[in-house]
């Protein structure tokens, strides 16, 4: 395998592929997809699923009649079943300046490989996967697909892509609802500095278009547990100035923002019935999909 598609497989974290690949991750919403897949589909169809009866009309199959039932009530019914289909899976990556803080990996490395990940295991479950990095040069987002040669093509374009500049990214996520006309599955990957509202406003715009949504909030562990103890001088990724403090000054106010930041976010989610997750990049992509594989197993 040559040098450069060698390095970029390593966007796919082998530890979480052993943990999660025995159990498919499925949609928590039904779904609309154009082939039989693992998720419950928003229209009835043949399944070993069953949803409800149905008053019998002339003219359907009798096969699917519940003769247990006419011996009961005299009455002729249809079972009806859940419909199965593959899903569309819009993964959403933020690329500005922000998401390079952290060491020894960035948080845009990290979601890189969080999305390489994801992408493999929904691509080998028969899911159609795109990829959308609104804040980078990367060129229009990349259509869900369902065929395997889309895993080469997330992985190239998340291997080009580089931490940098200042858009906003509540203004895309706007722009995304709008042009994914199916229902689907959108996982955002980014650090969310910016303003609470004006994320609520773009998630709620995503949910009242039907579209099942997922948070990651990506992390330094830095940024959680401000571990600074001397005058130091903070830069502005995105462009603004530098600032030289005091961390003890500053340290509880900090804390208390950011708890403000992330409680804002969960409401949200809360709100409009969409997953949250806040990751700490140095507990590894494994455990930061635990928790979402676990809501995604059928029970």
């Amino acid at each position: 395998m040559p040098r450069k598609a060698k390095k970029l497989y390593d966007y796919i974290d082998r530890s979480a592929i052993a943990r999660l690949a025995g159990e498919p991750l499925l949609s928590s919403m039904p779904m609309e997809g154009n082939v039989s897949g693992h998720h419950r589909s928003n229209h009835k169809g043949s399944s070993v699923e069953f949803a409800e009866y149905r008053e019998y009309t002339p003219g359907e199959d009798p096969r699917r009649m519940d003769w247990r039932v006419l011996g009961r009530t005299d009455r002729y019914f249809l079972k009806e079943f859940e419909a199965e289909t593959n899903l569309r899976c819009h993964c959403v990556l933020d690329s500005s300046g922000s998401m390079g803080f952290g060491e020894p990996e960035n948080k845009l490395e990290f979601g890189k490989r969080l999305i390489g990940t994801l992408t493999y295991l929904h691509l080998r479950q028969g899911d159609a996967v795109g990829l959308e990095v609104p804040t980078s040069k990367s060129g229009m987002p990349l259509p869900a697909r369902r065929n395997p040669s889309q895993l080469q093509v997330v992985l190239e374009i998340l291997g080009k892509t580089k931490a940098k500049g200042a858009d906003p990214f509540a203004p895309k996520l706007h722009h995304l609802a709008e042009g994914t006309r199916m229902r689907a599955l959108v996982l955002l990957v980014s650090d969310f500095l910016e303003e609470p509202n004006d994320l609520a406003h773009a998630i709620h715009h995503l949910r009242d278009r039907k579209h099942e949504l997922v948070l990651f909030h990506v992390m330094d562990r830095q940024e959680i547990d401000f571990p600074f103890d001397r005058p130091t001088r903070f830069m502005d990724l995105e462009g603004g100035s530098p600032t030289l403090t005091e961390p003890s000054v500053i340290r509880r106010q900090y804390l208390e923002q950011l708890e403000a930041h992330s409680s804002a976010l969960r409401k949200v989610c809360a709100e409009t019935q969409s997953g949250y997750h806040q990751i700490v990049t140095d507990e590894g992509v494994a455990k930061a999909l635990s928790g979402f594989s676990s809501e995604r197993t059928r029970t």
